[in-house]
């Protein structure tokens, strides 16, 4: 026995009967994987020391128990992290797509632009018309438009593809006057061969 459950018995005895007294004959058993350990007095009967060895087969198997789920935890949260880490930098690497969408807007970078747009692109233009790819890049190059910001933008990742929903800002000029417009938008993004383009969008003016 571990010498901490001698010295609780003993002080258990003690409580009980007084000291034990010397030389005082000592009854072990086995009975399975439980020991019992008694210890005679004078009197002639013992205290067991049943209840310590029950008690410490049960605090070992509660500490292996609590081990192997602390390990089980841990092992399982490993994916999630790894599933977390791999979202995060999706949605940061769509976010700056996003950045670089309104950029090359403003500058009329077509170039940029179409490198970021599926060729299948369906855009859904704030005054409700139905673009397709160079249709959209045509009324960039034309719009009198020299600045579009986003003011929030989400991003929700589902498999290999992802939906940005936001709001935007866009400055230009008409008939020598500035212009400002705010909108919302959806953005939904794909990807194809490794690479990242947006194949849907729509925008939608905010009129208040």
């Amino acid at each position: 026995m571990h010498p901490s459950y001698r010295a609780e018995y003993t002080q258990y005895i003690t409580s009980l009967d007084g000291p034990e007294p010397a030389g005082s004959p000592l009854v072990t058993a086995q009975i399975g994987s439980l020991a019992i350990r008694c210890t005679l007095g004078a009197s002639g009967y013992g205290v067991p020391e049943i209840r310590l060895a029950a008690d410490s087969l049960a605090m070992n198997c509660y500490l292996r128990g609590l081990w192997c789920a602390l390990i089980l935890s841990h092992l399982m949260a490993l994916p999630l992290q790894g599933q977390d880490s791999e979202v995060a930098a999706v949605q940061s690497k769509i976010l700056a797509l996003e950045h670089v969408w309104n950029q090359a807007e403003g500058s009329k970078d077509l170039k940029a632009l179409d490198s970021i747009f599926d060729n299948a692109l369906v855009y859904v233009d704030s005054d409700g018309s139905l673009l397709t790819k160079a249709e959209f890049l045509s009324r960039v190059k034309s719009a009198p438009i020299e600045q579009v910001t986003t003011q929030s933008m989400t991003v929700e990742i589902f498999d290999n593809t992802a939906v940005v929903t936001g709001t935007y800002q866009a400055i230009g000029f008409k008939d020598g006057k500035p212009t400002l417009s705010r909108g919302r938008f959806i953005d939904t993004w794909a990807r194809r061969n490794f690479n990242w383009v947006c194949v849907a969008a729509q925008a939608t003016p905010i009129l208040r």
